[in-house]
């Protein structure tokens, strides 16, 4: 019984290789798998092996592309923290839904202590924003008492990658 308790755990650890590679691809996402595997010193199909199976096991959870929101027209960043009028699984359910549903949210986070969620915002300009937090407030089944905002007035650092700790 310990053998195959031991087996499942090294078949779902990540060894330097592993490591190597969600690394890489944390900072650029579109390298080939050639360019991969001459960082990871394996060839190009083994090292092609390896992401699948890191895709498999859930350790890579998709790809994406860094976009320049204000190329795009998306002038405001804003963070926004949200209490509820209670605490009902119900009224938290259909926050988290309006949350996932809006585009405009980039981020929702349930939080313990004086707010129950931190929500960031991406919006073309601050009536954007007002507009959709006054939807928001209006629609009583989210059951939102209380919206306290905060406007960002500069990007010192941008979430990016998740470190990644050889050991």
């Amino acid at each position: 019984m310990q053998i195959n308790a031991y087996n499942h755990a090294m078949r779902d650890s990540l060894d330097l290789i592993d490591k190597t590679l969600l690394r890489c691809l944390q900072s650029d996402g579109s390298l080939s798998a050639q360019a991969l595997s001459s960082k990871v010193n394996l060839t190009a199909r083994a090292t092609l092996m390896r992401i699948h199976r890191l895709e498999k096991r859930g350790w890579i959870q998709g790809y994406s592309a860094r976009i320049d929101r204000r190329a795009i027209g998306a002038h405001v960043m804003l963070f926004a923290e949200i209490a509820l009028r209670d605490q009902r699984p119900v009224t938290q359910q259909q926050f988290e839904e309006r949350a996932r549903q809006t585009p405009e949210v980039l981020a929702c986070y349930l939080l313990s202590g004086r707010y129950d969620f931190l929500v960031r915002f991406c919006c073309r300009d601050l009536a954007h924003y007002n507009e959709l937090t006054n939807r928001w407030l209006g629609d009583v089944s989210l059951g939102i008492e209380k919206i306290s905002t905060l406007t960002e007035l500069a990007t010192i650092k941008e979430f990016a990658e998740i470190p990644i700790a050889d050991g």
